[in-house]
């Protein structure tokens, strides 16, 4: 599976384009709608998420509510685009608006600024926008529906927003019921004060979430090179979030200053397959998913724009200039939990039809059926 995106964050809209998507999976816009719904969700969200009702026009792969095979076109529209015709015309305008040059520390602005020669920061500001996951998490829909012909589900819940921690326990209902999407309601609540108070100083938050993936097949991945391991994989598309800055599987860093007995997972046989008597390796080894839930963090630094902006400098001039402001979120740690999902449920579903095929879902599920049941110590099988 492919998945490219295309849009400016004040364009007309965002497109999502998921290649390589069996035939007959059953896909439903309101499916779609319904996580696009979860990411505009949280407390410490910004205004724009007031002005947008995100909601998926599929123009490509979809026929009578299943895919056909062909190349999957998912369509966003930015309400707020009616705003930005001028700033954001696609030909040349009579009267160009002012250039932005006043660089945002923790932003792309002046990275992408000297990267690509552009002498107006708003040429980087429209594409590395988060709005941009808008369109991940339209095609994470698509892919959660892959996993859920074999019986694999992502969830993610909020773990930390700045020092208030939870111990997450993935009750979907608990979790989407929280305004910060954290089921314990006294670390909810301190969470959305922590929140509150960031807002009230200018200032903004980050924190941890932990997603877990239940219904494993086993095998997914290789190690057999090193860029086809599922765990690098994996890694590579959650730090490919805006804002994110680390993954850990499982308790890593905890488990990095311990000792292999108390690290490693037993094996075992239980109602005839085999299994682990614990899960620190978090469901991957060497590269592979060995059947046990995948379990994992993403940490999310704190929004790089402030109300109050840091000390920057100017694009044009090199002279000192506090830091742009622009309309932004307090804490999009809530909203990142749904994106950390869509990207997981990527890599996954590549993975399996890259494991079982990806011509039809009939043959799909067929060949996983005819793989877990060998799934068996040798002399056990049928």
């Amino acid at each position: 599976m492919r998945l490219f995106t295309a849009g400016e964050s004040h364009g007309a809209g965002l497109v999502a384009v998921l290649d390589g998507v069996p035939a007959g999976v059953p896909i439903a816009a309101a499916d779609i709608d319904g996580d696009l719904r979860r990411r505009q969700l949280g407390y410490g969200r910004g205004a724009r998420q007031r002005i947008e009702r995100d909601a998926v026009s599929i123009t490509g792969g979809v026929r009578h509510g299943r895919s056909t095979g062909a190349p999957i076109a998912l369509q966003i529209a930015n309400r707020d685009a009616v705003n930005w015709e001028r700033v954001m015309s696609v030909e040349p305008v009579t009267e160009p608006p002012a250039a932005i040059t006043r660089l945002r520390p923790g932003h792309a602005d002046l990275a992408g600024a000297l990267k690509f020669g552009h002498e107006d920061v708003r040429d980087v500001i429209e594409r590395s926008s988060a709005r941009e996951t808008a369109a991940r998490v339209a095609a994470g829909a698509v892919a959660k529906a892959v996993l859920r012909l074999v019986g694999m589900e992502v969830r993610s819940e909020t773990k930390a927003i700045s020092d208030v921690v939870s111990e997450p326990r993935f009750d979907a209902e608990a979790v989407e019921a929280s305004e910060v999407r954290c089921a314990d309601r006294a670390r909810s609540d301190a969470m959305v004060a922590a929140i509150a108070a960031a807002r009230d100083a200018g200032d903004t938050l980050g924190g941890i979430v932990a997603l877990r993936v239940s219904g494993v097949v086993p095998g997914l991945g290789t190690s057999a090179q090193w860029d086809r391991r599922l765990d690098g994989r994996i890694a590579q598309a959650l730090v490919s979030i805006q804002s994110a800055k680390g993954v850990q599987f499982a308790d890593a860093f905890a488990a990095a200053r311990e000792r292999g007995s108390a690290v490693h997972d037993p094996i075992t046989v239980r109602d005839g397959h085999f299994t682990r008597t614990r899960n620190r390796a978090g469901g991957l080894e060497g590269g592979m998913s060995n059947g046990e839930d995948i379990t994992l963090e993403v940490a999310f630094k704190p929004i790089s724009t402030l109300m109050k902006p840091l000390p920057s400098a100017d694009l044009r001039t090199g002279e000192p200039s506090p830091a742009l402001v622009e309309r932004s979120d307090v804490c999009v740690v809530p909203a990142a939990g749904v994106v950390a999902e869509a990207m997981l449920a990527f890599v996954l579903a590549d993975a399996l039809v890259e494991k079982f095929g990806c011509d039809t879902a009939d043959d799909l599920v067929a060949a996983v059926e005819r793989y877990r049941a060998r799934l068996r110590p040798i002399d056990q099988r049928a």
